[in-house]
């Protein structure tokens, strides 16, 4: 029997504004080859793994790419957005992984302070705001750029399934 394990994960994003849900996207990130390291190590080498994981945003402002490559110390084509009142990255907190996937079934909020852009989405080991440590596990492109303004609510949700 051959079973291939390929992790993909998705966001899903809905944008409130005075209570009114003005939008809801869904869309696919891509993993990190520091996170699929991370991964082997503490699965298969016995390695410290993370205990918590933190969702964080991508700015639209000077974005030009994300990479494979990219670390929380080292991603040049993207900035984090920090307009949120949140003191820190909000906690991804899942389920029990059940039919192969594991997700937070109660979505992380997001209050924006100011009018932005976002780009996309990511997870992350550390929970400081614009911090630059930590595992960058996955980072993903909304289908389309998210416009923002102060006191609007992003509800996000993030799956990982085979």
């Amino acid at each position: 029997m051959k079973t291939n394990l390929p992790l993909r994960g998705r966001f899903v994003f809905e944008h409130w504004r005075n209570g009114i849900l003005l939008a809801q996207m869904d869309f696919p990130n891509g993993i990190t080859v520091e996170g699929k390291n991370d991964n082997l190590d503490a699965y298969f080498r016995n390695q410290t793994q993370p205990t918590n994981w933190y969702l964080g945003l991508i700015d639209a402002t000077g974005y030009t790419a994300l990479s494979e490559n990219d670390t929380m110390s080292s991603h040049a084509g993207w900035t984090e957005l920090t307009a949120y009142n949140e003191a820190t990255r909000p906690e991804w907190a899942p389920d029990a992984a059940s039919s192969k996937s594991i997700t937070n079934a109660t979505a992380r909020d997001f209050t924006i302070n100011a009018s932005k852009t976002i780009k996309g989405g990511f997870v992350v080991s550390n929970n400081t705001k614009a911090g630059t440590s930590g595992i960058l596990w996955a980072t993903a492109l909304a289908a389309a750029d998210i416009n923002v303004s102060a006191t609007d609510v992003l509800k996000v949700t993030y799956t990982v399934n085979t």
